[in-house]
């Protein structure tokens, strides 16, 4: 059975002394909760104040991106082992606003995926149509395709410290979510995908998330489809009733 992960994308959100009372919220809130995993990503600037305060609790700690380079002149990037340094397990890569936004491609994907699991890191890679491609019936081609071009040269071994999130792009920040039957059928398109371009056990076990609007209103009916494992949640993550209420619908998923 695979345990729950529900983790936290905090974007670019929250000052200093807001992040330090969302910290010491979720700390408490979440205190009694040991059948679920949970992270929370926040900005750069706070990874370490982050890191000191939920030492000791279950909530581990992610970035949301990274470099691919170890160091150098790079002016503006952080490297793995920084991350590494600020205590970080997990970092988020190929998120559709890096994607649209920055424009990175699954190449510079696979390179940071690489990288990560190099240093330690557990990628968290983020996969997605846009609506565009979802009316024009290409979903799983475009999502078996970025999955294939980010995971290429990723052994069998690696996968077990990979988690995928699937984030239909057209849902991301919009307040529109994909059906909990839409989000299955995706989800389960990559474990056929994991099963035919690794092995069954690697499909049966890697978690998949489902990202896009998550809310305490539908995370339980999302959570409760079989091949979804998690979520990772952007917007309610900023508020801890709202993200600590998702989490607790992962218990009875």
């Amino acid at each position: 059975m695979r345990i729950p992960f529900i983790a936290g994308n905090w974007k670019m959100h929250t000052t200093a002394p807001e992040a330090e009372v969302l910290l010491q919220s979720l700390r408490e809130s979440l205190s009694d909760i040991e059948d679920v995993d949970v992270a929370v990503c926040p900005p750069f600037p706070y990874l370490m104040m982050a890191s000191r305060l939920i030492e000791g609790s279950r909530i581990r700690l992610g970035a949301q991106n990274m470099s691919w380079e170890k160091k150098g002149a790079f002016t503006g990037e952080v490297s793995p082992e920084m991350l590494k340094d600020a205590g970080c397990e997990f970092v988020i890569l190929g998120h559709s606003e890096r994607r649209h936004i920055f424009s990175e491609t699954d190449e510079v994907v696979n390179r940071k995926i690489q990288k990560a699991l190099e240093i330690g890191l557990h990628p968290i890679v983020c996969v997605g149509e846009t609506l565009e491609e979802r009316e024009s019936g290409r979903t799983d081609r475009v999502v078996e395709d970025q999955i294939e071009g980010c995971l290429g040269g990723i052994s069998g071994s690696d996968m077990n410290h990979i988690t995928i999130a699937y984030e239909p792009v057209w849902a991301i920040g919009t307040g529109k979510t994909a059906t909990p039957e839409q989000a299955q059928e995706v989800h389960r398109s990559i474990r056929v995908w994991l099963e035919h371009h690794f092995n069954r056990d690697i499909a049966e076990t890697l978690h998949i998330q489902y990202g896009g609007s998550v809310k305490p209103e539908n995370a339980r009916a999302l959570l409760a489809q079989p091949d979804i494992d998690g979520a990772l949640v952007g917007g309610a993550s900023l508020k801890a009733p709202d993200f600590t209420a998702i989490v607790k619908a992962g218990r009875f998923s």
